[in-house]
């Protein structure tokens, strides 16, 4: 039997593991889509009610700035009024006039900018004022630029990626969010959602092959330690979810469940890095089985494990700074606000950083070994492909 013909026909134990890859994953596949059936929001959304009023597209016609009676605490544009067409909404076509927007947070606005108003409802009438920019070009701009870089990049793989992408955010606006809004459980629905982003987005990506299927395993079983870890140590530390008005206004208006919420934003969290590692290390074993065919399960799984470490080093320090700059500002109130160390690590803002930023980071290192060791007995190469290879 010649090289060419020993590898048009796997062998034995590569077809059995194939068979049992199949079993542990046809099951995990069909209760997450019957699950998500289920929790399928109807489209009642919980507490839903007109808090702010309308938002309507408009551009500035003209401004007309005025000396301040008083001097203003944080002057954004100064005193005046500016002259606004209305691009949207039942009023669409008519100028208005509106005040200067100041304060903190409000835009700097300029003859010809793109805006967003906001009609209130009052018992005087109907109330403009100017909220923000409009941005939707310039943020379709930068989308298509990533896309095509990754494409360039990429090449087919790059589209796959994109591909993992639109099913990640599809998952998330028209599944996840909206039967949280509906009053399902926020634990179920991030653990059923993460279920059905990592399954479809890994296969979709890296393709139907055995390491991807390894992956999943490893991200299947780390990811429900790292829901269990979660959990315990919300409960523990007392973490209620509510650290700053946003999070207040969410679970008051809404009917959310903010400890659940949190748990579900670790789970999210943990499930974007996890996947990483696990691809990366069932890629590792399966490079070094063609690369070395004598390495035994053994051999495989220390080098692999070698690679991980490295891999972990790394990917801890971003797990932190990502949750520090995402919650920069706040950060810094909490600082600021309290004099001591101890009273700054424990206050419960901060504290619920640590909590995500540890629990992430013991999943991740669970994630190693369970991959690892189930990559190395899955992709070593039998000794009778080895020897009819080399034949």
């Amino acid at each position: 039997m010649t090289a060419g013909h020993s590898h048009a026909r796997p062998a034995p134990e590569s077809a059995r593991l194939r068979r049992i890859a199949v079993l542990v994953i046809a099951p995990i596949a069909v209760l997450t889509i019957a699950a998500m059936v289920w929790l399928w929001p109807s489209g009642d959304v919980a507490g839903a009610e007109e808090l702010a009023g309308e938002q309507v597209d408009g551009r500035i016609v003209s401004i007309e700035a005025q000396p301040c009676e008083e001097e203003l605490t944080e002057d954004t544009n100064g005193c005046g009024t500016a002259q606004v067409r209305l691009d949207s909404g039942p009023e669409e076509g008519r100028t208005i006039e509106v005040d200067l927007p100041n304060g903190s947070g409000a835009p700097t606005i300029a003859d010809g900018d793109a805006v967003v108003v906001l009609v209130s409802d009052t018992p005087e009438g109907d109330l403009y004022s100017v909220v923000d920019h409009q941005r939707g070009s310039e943020m379709w701009v930068l989308v298509l630029v990533s896309v095509l870089a990754l494409l360039a990049f990429g090449r087919w793989r790059g589209l796959s990626a994109v591909g993992g992408l639109v099913v990640t955010f599809g998952i998330l606006l028209w599944f996840i969010v909206p039967a949280i809004l509906a009053g399902e459980s926020p634990v179920l629905v991030a653990l059923v959602g993460s279920a059905a982003i990592m399954v479809s987005v890994l296969y979709l990506t890296h393709g139907l092959t055995l390491a991807t299927t390894v992956a999943v395993l490893g991200t299947t079983a780390s990811f429900a330690l790292t829901g269990l870890l979660a959990a315990v140590s919300v409960a523990a530390l007392h973490l209620t979810g509510v650290t700053d008005d946003l999070s207040m206004a969410v679970g008051s208006t809404y009917d959310v469940d903010m400890r659940g919420l949190l748990l579900a934003g670790i789970v999210i969290g943990t499930l974007g890095v996890l996947d990483d590692i696990t691809v990366t290390q069932a890629a590792t074993v399966d490079e070094l089985a063609r690369a070395n065919p004598d390495y035994g399960t053994l051999q495989l799984y220390r080098a692999a494990t070698r690679v991980g470490r490295a891999h972990i080093a790394s990917v801890v320090n971003t797990i932190i700074l990502a949750y520090a700059g995402s919650s920069l500002p706040v950060l810094v109130l909490v600082v600021a606000d309290n004099g001591s160390l101890a009273e700054v690590l424990t206050d419960q803002f901060l504290a619920q950083e640590i909590v995500r930023s540890l629990v992430g980071t013991l999943g991740l290192i669970a994630a190693v070994p369970i991959t690892t060791g189930l990559a190395a007995v899955a992709l070593r190469r039998p000794q009778e492909e080895v020897s009819a290879a080399r034949a």
